[in-house]
């Protein structure tokens, strides 16, 4: 019998914290709590979860420092950030910092428990096979799906789970132009109802660890989506 998948839940909020508890439990998962920074840091110490659930308001420091902390020290586990705030900006800065998926106060449960299924299924490799070998290239970019490494021009490039599940979708179709709705279900395998800030953003940060000075691969297709393509000689 296989073991239920453990969430790690970081809320400052008792209320909530017990509502996920229970919800989430019901749900079949293993559920751990801890309501301020030093709780979560020791319970991702003794056993990583298969994912997390973090407010971004916590005493002794926000849920940005804390992701930016774990994801410092390589810790890849999958982040659902759960908040009051809904401007675009702190949106932005939870993706830039390795954030996976982001959903505001009041929320529904049975949402939160879809989406951390779908960051769980998304983390063990559901986004496509690579090559016999386990590896996919383009140009000088090398993706390693069985080690999930990355490099380009010989060089290791660090990226996030879901930087690295973007990349392995672009790199499976390379020359064609995918639109940020079928990147969206691919690399998300959930409905953000359109929300292309989502895709933008994660296209970005990938562009900017990529490239480096180098020719660009990833190109936008104005008013479709991205291809990954050689620059035009």
């Amino acid at each position: 019998m296989n073991s239920p998948d453990t969430v790690l839940v970081v809320e400052d909020d008792a209320g909530i914290r017990d509502l996920m508890a229970s919800a989430l439990s019901f749900a079949g998962f293993d559920v751990q709590l801890a309501e301020d920074v030093p709780q979560a840091l020791t319970h991702l110490a003794q056993r990583p979860p298969d994912v997390m659930v973090l407010d971004v308001g916590l005493p002794g420091g926000d849920g940005f420092e804390v992701l930016q902390l774990i994801r410092s020290r390589g810790v890849t586990v999958p982040v659902l950030f759960l908040t009051s705030r809904d401007a675009i900006e702190d949106r932005v800065r939870g993706f830039k910092l390795g954030g996976d998926d982001y959903v505001t106060k009041p929320f529904s449960v049975v949402e939160v428990t879809a989406r951390l299924q779908a960051l769980i299924r998304r983390s063990r490799g559901s986004a496509g096979a690579a090559a016999d070998d386990g590896i996919l290239r383009y140009a000088d970019l090398e993706l390693d799906d069985k080690r999930h490494t990355v490099r380009r021009g010989g060089e290791t490039v660090d990226l996030s789970p879901t930087e690295f599940r973007l990349l392995h979708y672009l790199l499976s179709h390379p020359g064609h132009v995918m639109t940020r709705s079928q990147i969206l279900e691919a690399v998300w395998q959930y409905d953000f109802g359109g929300d292309s800030v989502v895709v933008e953003r994660f296209v970005s940060n990938l562009r900017r660890k990529l490239d480096h000075g180098r020719e660009p691969l990833i190109h936008t297709v104005r008013g479709i989506g991205y291809s990954l393509r050689r620059p035009a000689s």
